[in-house]
Order: structure tokens, then C-alpha cells, then sequence
């Protein structure tokens, strides 16, 4: 999507959402503009990297370097990926402008979340679309656990570890600490997988099964652990891979031991 925006961009072609069409040497403040009587959808990326920025007459290398970060660069999930200093030593782009880069991306993707404070969420798809914008664009693993109530109230979501590429070594203390202070009746375990690729490892059903067992103890239901991928999700009690009388709920669950 990204490359067809910054086509779009060199060769006067559509917009990204094909709206309208760009003006390939535009300046921000026509830019501007264009978004105040348009709308911001109807910028290219490049564009609104560009505004983001707010270059000056005296910055006329600005429009091109926008061009170059989204087209060459991966594009936008590829720079909300980019660690900041990484991103700041790039040619002409520096720590203000990389500050400005990723606060934006970060505003965009928290404009996503769930705009309830406690959201109910009651099936897997529903909390795999709760931690997209949150597990989205993240480089590392890292391992959340969801707290609820019994009527499926999401009360708490605490990340309780950070890893790597491809592994996040895990405490179970943090994870039924973050219960325990939630006095959650039920948790749903969550992480991502930063290849893209959702398939929950051996490791991933292991540790599972160790938190479920430590859990029972608590008198706390592990409803399900969702692994997110690009776009993705997979659902360790729709695979039936959790070792519990969870397995007997079909496309809900509830924190109360109830269907719906």
C-alpha cells in the first residue's frame, strides 16, 4: 500500500485511499491546505509525513526525504517499527524529526485501541482486535495479561514481560501478580510474534499449560491464550490447546463460567 502512495507521489497518480490525486511537488503548506478542505485521508503518505514535519521554505529537501522513508523504507509499519536513535541517524532526518515521526505513528495507533476505559470483550476475535493496535508494530515479543471480572469487564492489561525477535522468558509470579492486584476472576494471556507468523510454539503451549495449573490454585480461570500475528491471531482454546474444561466452550467464553 505504501509503495503505491509514494508512486503516486513521483508520478502525480492517485492518493493512497485513491481519493484524489496527489500533486507530486506540493509544498506542506499547500499540503495543509488540501487536508483542512479534504481531510487528512485524502494526503499520501509521503504527504502527511511531510505536514508532520512542517518544513519551512528553507527546508525544500524535506518533501523528498518524506518520499524516500515511506517508498524505500518499508513504508509506515516499517518506520513505527524503527527504534528512535536508529531512525534519527538516518541521512536528514535527526532526532527532532524522528521524534516527530514516531509520536505521530503512536498517535495513530493508539487512535485504534478501544476507546472504552473497561471494553467487555468476550471471544477470542474480539480480544485479538483489542490487542492489535497495541501488539501490531512491535519489533519485540513482549506478554500481556488481560484481567477480568465475571462478566467479562476488562479490568486491567498489564504487560509482564519483554523479550526479543523471538523469544520472552516469562515470571509466572509477574503474571499472577498483575491478577492477584486486579482481583480478576478470570485473565487472558496474550503475546505477539514479531515474524508475523501467529502459530503458537511448543514453548508457547508449555508455558500455557504451567500457568493454567498455576492458576487453578489461585482460583483463577485462564480463559485463553491469544498469540497475534501480521494481521492474524491464534486462539489456544479455539485449537484446544489449553488443558482445561475451557476446551467445552465454542466461539465465547465467559469469566464466569458461563456461555453466552
Amino acid at each position: 500500500m505504501e509503495q503505491t502512495a509514494g508512486a503516486a507521489w513521483a508520478d502525480g497518480g492517485s492518493a493512497s485511499d485513491g481519493s484524489v490525486r496527489a500533486r507530486g511537488e506540493e509544498s506542506a503548506e499547500e499540503s495543509r491546505e488540501r487536508l483542512f478542505r479534504l481531510g487528512a485521508a485524502a494526503l499520501t503518505d509521503p504527504e502527511l509525513l511531510c505536514v508532520v514535519w512542517n518544513p519551512g521554505p528553507r527546508a525544500p529537501g524535506a518533501r523528498a526525504l518524506a518520499r524516500t522513508l515511506v517508498t524505500h523504507g518499508g513504508g509506515l509499519k516499517a518506520l513505527a517499527q524503527e527504534e528512535p536513535l536508529a531512525l534519527s541517524q538516518r541521512p536528514g532526518v535527526g532526532p527532532v524529526r524522528a521524534a516527530q515521526v514516531l509520536a505521530a505513528l503512536e498517535l495513530g495507533r493508539r487512535s485504534q485501541h478501544a476507546r472504552e476505559r473497561r471494553p467487555k470483550l468476550r471471544t477470542p476475535r474480539e480480544i485479538a482486535g483489542y490487542l492489535a493496535p497495541v501488539l501490531g508494530a512491535l519489533r519485540r515479543e513482549v506478554f500481556h495479561v488481560l484481567c477480568f471480572n465475571a462478566r467479562n469487564v476488562l479490568l486491567h492489561d498489564v504487560r509482564v514481560a519483554e523479550g526479543t525477535m523471538n523469544a520472552c522468558p516469562v515470571d509466572p509470579r509477574e503474571v499472577f501478580a498483575a491478577a492477584l492486584t486486579a482481583r480478576a476472576t478470570a485473565i487472558v494471556l496474550a503475546h505477539n510474534h514479531p515474524s508475523g507468523d501467529p502459530e503458537p510454539s511448543i514453548q508457547d503451549v508449555a508455558l500455557t499449560r504451567h500457568l493454567v495449573a498455576g492458576a487453578r490454585l489461585l482460583n483463577i480461570k485462564v480463559l485463553d491464550h491469544v498469540v497475534t500475528g501480521d494481521g492474524g491471531y491464534v486462539s489456544m482454546l479455539e485449537r484446544g490447546l489449553l488443558p482445561d474444561e475451557t476446551q467445552e466452550t465454542g466461539r465465547a467464553w465467559s469469566a464466569n463460567g458461563g456461555g453466552e
